[in-house]
């Protein structure tokens, strides 16, 4: 397996739209892989695609505690096809904007239908924390952040301060 680099904001990269996983194969498995590995490596609960630079519609996550056994999910072409009426709000961060935070409201609850990678369609319905995080990525793969759901004061401030260090990155 192999750590792959995270895309980091202010990259364009992150605002692209990702493209549909065609078939399940060798290939693809290994790649799901690597973005476990690398989002337990960040640490983090869930990694988009787009955020190693493979703009697919594809996503990990892992809810599971430091001391609990991993339980690793992998969602290709996941689409949310329903949601609730109930709000709820959760403290949201992203491996592509390190080291900030801020409450998001969302759905409550959403169902969303996937590809596995045993090839099969499944549906499944979340709440809590996993729908926060199925929303959060399933958002990356439209090239939208979490950010977004900020004013837009909040969100052209952390836009300025990650254009502003990654401008150090390049020089440096």
């Amino acid at each position: 397996m192999t750590i792959k680099p995270l895309i980091i904001l202010p990259d364009p990269v992150l605002r692209l739209h990702s493209k549909p996983v065609e078939r399940v194969d060798d290939d693809l498995k290994r790649f799901a892989d690597d973005m476990l590995e690398t989002m337990y490596e960040a640490p983090g609960i869930g990694l988009a695609a787009i955020q190693v630079g493979e703009p697919l519609r594809m996503l990990t996550i892992d809810l599971s505690k430091e001391e609990d056994e991993k339980a690793p999910r992998v969602y290709l072409n996941p689409e949310v096809v329903s949601r609730s009426d109930e709000r709820s709000v959760y403290e949201e961060g992203c491996l592509s904007i390190p080291d900030y935070f801020a409450e998001v409201e969302r759905p409550a609850s959403v169902t969303v239908r996937y590809l596995g990678l045993d090839g099969e369609t499944h549906e499944e319905t979340a709440d809590g924390l996993l729908a926060t995080c199925l929303q959060h990525e399933i958002d990356h793969l439209n090239g939208v952040l979490f950010i977004d759901y900020l004013s837009k004061l909040k969100r052209e401030m952390v836009i300025k301060k990650f254009t502003k260090v990654a401008g150090k990155r390049v020089t440096a």
